[in-house]
């Protein structure tokens, strides 16, 4: 297997950097043994103008077959001959995806220690595969690459040149160009989109290929429009894994879900002449109700869970009475923003000691979230389809259990005051459902009873008194064994 990449320079930013991308310096031909073969990594040109760098997998086709890799399509035995006699070594399938990933980790993660800026720059590149199997054609080759910005060239090769007669190949050539892309986001795109045009995985897929592609496929799986064809062949058509990996995307989608809609409507300022002064933005009154709601718990260790960009546990960060604030969500990316909002990197030592990001599905249930005292879910279950509620439920209610849980979300009743705002709209589109006030109070008050809280709702923002605040939160509190018979009680904030 042959792969190229290639990319064109200046004086200023020569295209020789190419080397640092890759961790490979451009003077030196190196090897890397695989357990299917060897990787060898070298560059035919390299001058501050233009820089190619190759990789050529040599397979071995007998010791792929005896650690148990020869296999076929989904994982399953070929006939006898067929596992040593295929096209392995020389067409680029997920093997060649493994060493990508194993040869240039280091530039798939967009990784320089030596020039830390270069990775983010997006450069001219131009990637060649000679033999790329592609069941389904040029057709789905250019329905895979185009919508992640590149320009695709895939020339079907034919059966054999002598007999054109003969029709071409499942085999296409493969150029890539692309002026808008990061080498690491191509290096990621080949990773994930190399097995699946082959439809086969040369190894055994098992639980963990689901996180390797979400890994991989950050920033761009969530949105593609063949995501489905891409979930299912990536994982061999393995149901239960595709149908994970579905709900884990598209848990990632609704977080990553643009919120300057919500926004907008949230920040909307009053009526033309009540008033020259701008009115608190609602997000802002939100966390202050928020924080308020904390610090009368008495609480100290924090989970914010569906942080987001990491507004609220900056905001938290900022109050010496939370000790620790950890902020959850499924989003690498959201949190890659959070951690520059925060900025952890310039961080002094005890500060950053208060706070933790990592990453986790509410819909799952997760051990690094048992022992906190409070838990909140600010403007993140209406993103969730209803049958998902009962999920999210138990995972934090039922397995995390913190002695305090707020949850805030919109107040359909108050969407007739957003003059911005169409009739029948909820105010995102990424909304699955926007409750009444009795609707809310309903889930609410049915939760805290089945898992031993009792609960209180609290307005945010102006409290009309027709059709009530504009977010809704409800306050869950632990029973503690005296006052396990208290009533769900209400309250309103003055």
């Amino acid at each position: 297997m042959f792969l190229t990449i290639t990319t064109t320079g200046t004086p200023e930013r020569p295209a020789t950097d190419l080397g640092f991308l890759l961790h490979k310096h451009p003077g030196k031909s190196q090897a890397f043994s695989t357990s299917y073969g060897t990787a060898h990594v070298l560059y035919p040109e390299a001058d501050a103008e233009r820089c190619t760098a190759a990789l050529l997998l040599e397979v071995d086709a007998v010791a792929l077959v005896r650690r148990g890799k020869g296999k076929g399509r989904g994982g399953a035995p070929d006939a006898a001959l067929a596992q040593y006699v295929n096209d392995r070594p020389y067409a680029a399938s997920s093997l060649l995806a493994v060493a990508l990933s194993g040869v240039f980790s280091s530039a798939m993660r967009g990784v320089c220690n030596a020039r830390p800026g270069l990775p983010a720059q997006a450069r001219p590149l131009r990637i060649e595969v000679p033999a790329v199997p592609a069941r389904g054609g040029p057709e789905l080759v250019r329905r895979l690459f185009e919508p992640l910005g590149w320009a695709v060239t895939a020339e079907p090769v034919p059966l054999d040149v002598r007999f054109p007669e003969w029709g071409d190949s499942r085999y296409v050539r493969l150029v890539l160009e692309s002026q808008a892309l990061t080498l690491a986001e191509a290096l990621r795109h080949l990773y994930v989109l190399l097995p699946v045009l082959d439809d086969a995985k040369h190894y055994w897929v098992s639980s963990d290929e689901v996180d390797k592609l979400l890994r991989a496929g950050e920033g761009w799986l969530p949105d593609h429009p063949e995501q489905k064809v891409i979930t299912s062949r990536y994982l061999s058509r393995r149901w239960s894994l595709t149908r994970q990996a579905m709900e884990r995307l598209e848990l990632v989608r609704l977080a990553e879900a643009d919120d300057s809609a919500v926004e907008d409507i949230d920040n909307a300022v009053e009526a033309e002449g009540e008033t020259e002064e701008k009115p608190t933005p609602l997000a802002v009154q939100r966390r202050d109700a928020i924080i308020a709601a904390l610090k009368a718990s008495g609480a100290a260790r924090v989970l914010d869970l569906g942080c987001g960009q990491g507004q609220l546990v900056q905001a938290l960060l900022k109050d010496p009475a939370f000790t620790e604030i950890v902020g959850v969500d499924v989003s690498m990316r959201a949190l890659a923003i959070a951690e520059r909002r925060l900025k952890l990197d310039r961080m002094g030592e005890r500060q950053a000691s208060r706070v933790k990001l990592f990453q986790s599905s509410l819909s799952y249930t997760d051990k690094r979230l048992e022992g906190y005292d409070a838990a909140v879910l600010s403007e993140v279950i209406e993103h969730l389809d209803l049958p998902r509620l009962p999920a999210l439920e138990y995972a934090v209610f039922g397995a995390a259990r913190p002695r305090t849980v707020l949850v805030t979300t919109p107040n359909v009743e108050y969407n007739v005051r957003w003059e911005s705002l169409p009739a029948g709209h909820v105010r995102h589109g990424d909304h699955r459902f926007e409750w009444t006030r009795e609707e809310f109070r309903a889930w609410a008050r049915a939760v805290a009873e089945r898992h031993g809280y009792g609960v209180e709702f609290v307005p945010v923002g102006l409290d009309d008194p027709e059709v009530g605040p504009p977010t809704q939160m409800a306050v869950f509190s632990m029973r503690n064994d005296a006052n396990d018979v208290n009533d769900v009680k209400e309250a309103k904030v003055a």
